[in-house]
């Protein structure tokens, strides 16, 4: 994936770019309809005949811009409607920037790494302000099982660690999983600890592509490799869409036991770039098995390896 990167005084701003390889888009992109018509779809996604409407421009017009846009990349069709016997198709911005490469000589090659950061924390953190909230279980006797949860120090870890890459000194919004509300569920949601101590684990444990399994004393099960992991000290790592709310997402850090948790969460502060390459089985799935390690042998967990 390409980047724009703009460079102020205070801070920079970066941008997912379309790369044009072919001149000859140029001409389409240097239309001044052309940028009217992807500034309208970027404020809100729209067919032809709205746009046509809106810009009071034929529609004929309108549709061979449209064609040409897609083919470049540099919008997508997002859905279709029904519309008076007629099926209207609706399109988006899917690059805010688009950029031609004269000469393949840059004047410095940034760390991929900050990079891989921006995408994998999408949309937790947006535009350099935390944008979700994280659950922990609760430390009181609760849920079905009755457990206490002790994950608290991993997520404050993970919170300073979220503090840390925000370009602004963030409000990082927390809640115990016994607070959670329906407008709560809604947003994007970091979850933190096991299926047993935090009660949202537990309720979209079946959807989620690595689960435990109760009924194997909370072994882990891999649908992507259709392994059990029995490992007391075993975490998982799942970034997905939200169950409750599909324009939302997710991430799960759990595990069987305190030391999965822990290990899960050091996954995702140390080693993004590893989990946001997805799971070895199915790439296209963010989903990963962790277990602890301490490397310095001071009996305090301060790194976490993948096993799947």
């Amino acid at each position: 994936m390409e980047y724009f990167v703009e460079e102020t005084d205070s801070k920079e701003k970066i941008y997912e770019s379309l790369e044009i390889k072919n001149s000859k888009a140029l001409e389409i992109l240097s239309n001044p309809l052309a940028i009217k018509i992807l500034k309208l779809i970027y404020k809100k996604p729209s067919c032809a005949m709205d746009i046509a409407r809106e810009l009071k421009v034929h529609e004929q017009k309108i549709y061979y811009y449209i064609r040409k846009l897609e083919k470049l990349g540099i919008i997508k069709l997002v859905k279709k409607e029904e519309r008076v016997g007629a099926v209207a198709k609706i399109y988006s911005l899917k690059y805010p920037v688009f950029s031609f490469k004269l000469i393949d000589e840059p004047k410095l090659i940034a760390p991929k790494k900050s990079l891989v950061r921006i995408d994998f924390f999408e949309p937790f953190v947006r535009n350099g302000k935390f944008n979700s909230l994280i659950v922990v279980g609760s430390p009181d006797p609760h849920g079905k099982y009755g457990a206490r949860a002790s994950d608290g120090y991993a997520a404050i870890d993970l919170a300073l660690f979220l503090g840390r890459i925000s370009n602004q000194s963030p409000i990082i919004n927390y809640k115990l999983d016994t607070q959670i509300t329906k407008d709560d569920l809604k947003k994007n949601l970091i979850l933190v600890g096991g299926p047993k101590v935090n009660i949202w684990i537990d309720k979209i444990n079946e959807k989620l592509p690595i689960k435990f399994v109760k009924e194997k004393e909370w072994a882990v099960y891999s649908s992507l490799s259709k392994k059990y992991y029995f490992e007391d000290d075993i975490g998982i790592v799942v970034k997905m869409k939200n169950p409750f709310n599909k324009k939302s997402w997710i991430l799960v850090l759990a595990g069987k036991r305190f030391k999965g948790t822990r290990a899960a969460t050091l996954a995702v502060m140390k080693h993004y770039d590893e989990v946001a390459k997805g799971n070895k089985y199915n790439s296209k799935i963010i989903a990963k098995l962790v277990l602890p390690l301490d490397r310095d042998s001071d009996m305090i967990i301060d790194d976490a390896i993948f096993v799947e």
